[in-house]
Parts: C-alpha cells; structure tokens; sequence
C-alpha cells in the first residue's frame, strides 16, 4: 500500500523527524529511506538504534502511527493510477489482497475511501508473525484467496516488497517510487500503474 497505492512514504519520513526532534534524537534522509517497505517494529528497532532515543520499538511505532493516522485523515495522496486500476479490476471481478506492513489502524482510513468489496483480503503488519522481506505475507493472502502464489500478481515498490512477493512464488509487477530496486527472476518493471497493461506483465514473466 504505502508508496504502490498511496505516496504516503514523505508522511512516514516528516513523522520520524518530528520524533527525533521531540526526543533529542539524531535522523536522516537516508535512514528514513531504509524504512521503506520493512515491517513496522523492526522499523522501531532500527529507529531506535540508529536515532539514539530512549524509546522502546513499540512506544516508537505507535508515535509513527498517531502521527501518519493523523495526517492520512486530512489527506489521501493516492498514486497516479491506483484508483482507476482498482475499479478495472473490481468491475472485472478479479479477487485482490492488500498486503501492507502497516498495521490496521493506519489501513482503515484509507480503505474507508475505497469501495468495500476492492479487496476481499487483507493482510496488515500486526496480522502476521514474520513480515517483509519474510515470504508470509504473501502466502498469507494467497491462501486466504484460495489460490497458488503462483497464480498471483504482486505489485511492489520497495526491494523489501519485491523480496517477499518473490519468495512466496509471486510474480512481481515493480513500479518504482522513492527507493530504487533491483531486478529478479521475477520482476517486470512498469514506470506507473497509470493504464498498466497487467495481462502483458503476467505474459512478460512467463
């Protein structure tokens, strides 16, 4: 979700600043950057570790969602092309997971924008024991739709994303956004979502 679906990356960045700032700790662009697609409490880990603050991980992931909650409920930035991709594909009846590591209190007043039945699954950070790059995400979801990952198509923006589509069996579609990611065996590169051909990536994989 966060920088496939909606550009919510800077508001995650902006948050974790305010922190460092409330707390006399030390932060960078690059380190924020580091975050990007990693489950939400090793997030808290790495923070803590690398911002040099008194907090424990989970003191720092509920500040990191009181603050980007916040912010999602005056606006959702969406992607150039998710929501009209979500409409195609649920106006053509095909089944859709959300797999995010970000936990269901951020989630819900993003999904509230969205008609009820766009994803029949979802899969949040604080649903899983091992998140991205671990492979359970997306065998959770594949599951829970009654279907082979193999049968499924990822869409990533992060390596951390693309590493666990992958290793579940998915095919990944890469649409890259504020961290560059690298090439796999299968991963096909699109530029945008905005009027994303997804029978041609599935047939670029095969």
């Amino acid at each position: 979700m966060d920088g496939t679906l909606v550009d919510t990356e800077p508001y995650w960045i902006d948050v974790e600043f305010e922190i460092a700032e409330r707390h006399g700790g030390t932060w960078s662009k690059q380190h924020a950057l580091n975050l990007v697609g990693n489950d939400l409490l090793e997030s808290g880990r790495y923070i803590r570790e690398h911002m040099g603050i008194d907090r424990s991980p989970e003191q720092i992931v509920e500040e990191l969602l009181d603050g980007v909650v916040d912010r999602v409920r005056q606006a959702v930035p969406w992607q150039p092309g998710a929501l009209e991709l979500l409409t195609s594909l649920r106006e053509s009846g095909v089944p859709c997971a959300l797999v995010t590591m970000s936990y269901e209190r951020f989630v819900a007043p993003i999904l509230g924008h969205l008609p009820a039945e766009t994803f029949r699954v979802i899969v949040t950070g604080d649903t899983v024991e091992l998140g991205k790059p671990h492979p359970e995400p997306y065998l959770t979801a594949a599951a829970a739709l009654g279907l082979r990952p193999e049968q499924c198509l990822a869409i990533e923006d992060s390596n951390t994303g693309a590493k666990s589509a992958e290793a579940a069996g998915c095919t990944v579609l890469v649409v890259e956004n504020h961290v560059p990611v690298l090439d796999g065996p299968r991963r096909v590169f699109r530029d945008t979502l905005v009027d994303v051909d997804l029978a041609a990536v599935w047939g670029e994989d095969r």
